[in-house]
């Protein structure tokens, strides 16, 4: 578009004609010459023109109306890659619990209905939640990083400066994650944030570190030293005692990563989570250990992570829709929260791609169901695809399932911390199957572990109950109390003097615990 800017120049011709009566004719021209003047013009609408016409790339709306206990979230989206993943993720970020959805992605438009409840069982009501999800989900992605939601890291690159991620991955055995909480230690790293995982005797754990003098990220000459440090912990796992034949060095790495970020969501615990999923199906956890005595670690198939009891296995069948060409997957097992992330991660991790699928939980048990196509186009045509998908999918749906009891405690963090109190659960017997260490604003830290006995058999709750009389001051939340009589008869172990354990360890954790809020 221009904007002319005419100049005018008037001629004027007056031709006279001899005088004739009755009549004497004037003629006047008049001649116009224009100057162009050109200047670029911008519409400021411009930009939102395609919105305006077609109407937004993105609807996201939410239903409290229809059902009596729950809200239906509806996502209507253009068509790309990864976008369920995407969705369930923002999801989970803000606790929600997905009971049913449906999903189609045909003719490059994406339709998604989901039936969601928050954390405490009630309909989404929370405006800032409905804010978020619509802003992350929609065009608005910046926009939502500024909203704080409860599962995003409590890590502070402000407080802490920006740490450095170390992710290690290894044949897990009893003792490893307190030998790594203890090197950490000894070089001097303040760990400000950690989360582990075990399953079918291997771990895979990300550490956020920094220097422990100045809270300042480490450089790199110092960072590779911690690297051969860990990694000599790590390989220390292949003796003559520990037979797994998973027990080879591929499954052994430590690598710094700087910090963890994933498709713009920097900063939230979902993240991390992922990157759990994919070093754990990295070093195949989804084989299973040949027996269990010589593996103890990590075999989980007994108490989920968020309070429930005992877990049945999952069970999984692929069958292929040749007319169509995909391959219908189905699970089926006892429903629990982010139970659809974990599916959606490990599809997405073994580069399928999900066109359409359908979940359901009805009675406590969860039945998903997803049409799949490879990446590159078509179903999976081989029996041993097949199976492989199987058993990394079960391994997806008991990664979170722990065997054993849940502690929380709240403490002031200080170097050694998660080092001490590691050593004092493994000295007392107990296995740590899973663990999340976050730091708060105020320096105070929140620790969970998962934990059960070392021989594999159920934890006597008698014995943590009398740990946590011996430990005075310290105050333990012991959470999944429950026990469970194991099928076979327990092996016999040792008997701990809990007084005479604890007597040199409780001077030193008493001063930095605080009482669990």
């Amino acid at each position: 578009m221009y904007t002319f800017a005419p100049s005018y120049q008037t001629i004027k011709k007056i031709h006279r004609s001899p005088p004739s009566p009755p009549t004497q004719y004037c003629c006047i021209s008049i001649v116009c010459i224009m100057t162009r003047a050109f200047s670029p013009y911008f519409d400021p609408e411009f930009d939102s023109l395609s919105e305006r016409i077609n109407g937004p790339p993105c609807r996201v709306t939410f239903d409290n109306e229809s059902l009596e206990d729950r809200t239906i979230v509806k996502i209507d989206c253009v068509k790309k890659q990864g976008q369920l993943l995407d969705v369930v993720q923002v999801l989970t970020e803000v606790n929600l619990t997905i009971s049913k959805g449906y999903i189609s992605s045909d003719a490059g438009w994406f339709m998604d209905v989901f039936h969601v409840k928050d954390e405490n069982g009630k309909k989404v009501t929370d405006q800032n939640i409905i804010n978020y999800i619509q802003q992350a989900i929609g065009s608005n992605r910046a926009a939502a990083s500024n909203i704080t939601t409860q599962t995003r890291k409590l890590l502070d690159t402000d407080l802490h400066g920006e740490p450095t991620a170390i992710e290690m991955t290894a044949t897990d055995r009893p003792g490893l994650f307190s030998e790594i909480s203890a090197a950490l230690a000894d070089l001097q790293c303040n760990i400000v944030e950690a989360h582990a995982w075990s399953h079918n005797a291997r771990l895979a754990c990300v550490a956020y570190i920094n220097d422990q003098s100045s809270d300042t990220r480490i450089d790199g000459n110092r960072l590779a030293a911690i690297e051969h440090h860990l990694n000599t912990i790590l390989h220390a796992s292949i003796t003559p005692e520990n037979t797994c034949p998973q027990s080879s060095s591929q499954h052994k790495d430590v690598k710094s990563t700087g910090l963890i970020v994933a498709g713009g969501s920097e900063g939230t615990m979902t993240t991390v989570e992922r990157r759990l999923h994919q070093l754990l199906l990295s070093v195949q956890d989804f084989d299973v250990p040949p027996t269990r005595p010589e593996c103890p670690p990590g075999i989980s198939l007994g108490m989920d992570s968020g309070g429930d009891q005992e877990a049945e296995k999952a069970s999984v069948m692929i069958e292929n829709c040749a007319e169509k060409g995909y391959s219908i997957v189905t699970v089926q097992c006892k429903d629990r929260r982010r139970l659809m992330f974990d599916t959606v991660c490990t599809l997405a991790d073994m580069q399928y791609v999900i066109p359409h699928a359908s979940v359901d939980s009805h009675g406590g048990y969860a039945f998903q169901e997803y049409f799949v196509r490879k990446i590159d186009g078509g179903a999976l045509s081989t029996e041993s695809e097949k199976q492989h998908a199987m058993k990394c999918l079960e391994a997806a749906v008991e990664r979170r399932v722990c065997e054993g009891i849940r502690l929380e405690l709240c403490a002031n963090n200080r170097v050694g911390l998660l080092s001490d109190i590691t050593r004092v659960l493994r000295e007392n017997g107990l296995v740590v199957l899973r663990a999340d260490l976050a730091t708060k604003m105020d320096k105070c830290v929140d620790i969970t572990f998962y934990v059960r006995d070392i021989f594999g058999n159920k934890v006597d709750m008698e014995f943590v109950k009398s740990m946590k009389r011996e430990m005075g001051l310290i105050d333990l939340a012991v959470k999944n109390e429950k026990v469970v009589k194991p099928n076979s008869a327990p092996a016999a172990k040792p008997r701990f003097s809990i007084g005479d354990i604890f007597k040199s360890q409780i001077e030193r954790l008493s001063h930095s615990l605080v009482t669990y809020m």
